[in-house]
């Protein structure tokens, strides 16, 4: 089974490597590296690992948190693609085929970021609207976007009382940016976390303002 393991490290030669060689003595096979962030000496690198059948998540944890100075801030299973640089082709299947555009968005999105749904919602004088979403998106009614209008791309507080209550049970973290205009946004969640780090915030960001202007067009 794969998993996906978001680690915090030291930002200095060797480190990754001795994560790799940790997780190798569980028989934890990394399939990919993503980094997600760099600053102030930390490092945020996302890792697609496959685990031997019988061995328990909580040995990979264990095995890469063995290494000094490294913190795992979430492992959950993956079972995505593990390209992750894909917003250039969703950007040409978009302006391909800009009339299904939303809806090929809502889809393309958790792939690139590694998140579990998303959806595009706008807000409307009669009330929230969900326009387009990832075949994985809960069906649950969203009644209120008071975070609408949104001027730049956040992370939003999931305990908020607009959030349906089984998102909070399954402790979904978000985001959200603007798509074309204030009053509509891209909605991305990962139910069970890791957290939205700022690069990622700042990509969704970037992807989006693209395709709202391919979209215009």
């Amino acid at each position: 089974m794969s998993f996906l393991i978001r680690v915090l490290l030291p930002d200095s030669p060797g480190t990754l490597g001795a994560v790799a060689t940790a997780l190798g003595t569980v028989g934890a096979d990394i399939l990919s590296v993503d980094v997600v962030e760099r600053g102030t000496g930390v490092a945020v690198d996302d890792l697609v690992v496959e685990l031997p059948s019988g061995r328990l998540p909580d040995a990979l944890i264990t095995a890469a948190e063995s290494v000094e100075g490294v913190e795992v801030d979430a492992v959950r299973p993956y079972a995505g693609v593990l390209d992750t640089h894909r917003e250039l082709e969703l950007v040409e299947e978009i302006a391909a085929q800009p009339k299904s555009g939303l809806d090929i968005l809502a889809e393309g999105v958790p792939r690139i970021v590694r998140a579990g749904w998303a959806m595009i919602v706008e807000h409307s004088e009669t009330g929230a609207l969900r326009l387009a979403s990832s075949s994985a998106a809960p069906e649950t009614p969203i009644t209120d976007l008071p975070w609408l209008p949104l001027e730049r791309a956040t992370v939003l507080d999931g305990e908020e009382a607009w959030i349906p209550e089984t998102w909070k049970e399954l402790g979904t973290e978000l985001a959200a940016t603007p798509l074309g205009k204030p009053g509509k946004a891209l909605l991305v969640a990962r139910p069970g976390g890791p957290a939205f780090r700022a690069a990622e915030v700042a990509r969704l960001a970037h992807l989006a303002g693209i395709v709202a202007v391919v979209l215009d067009g």
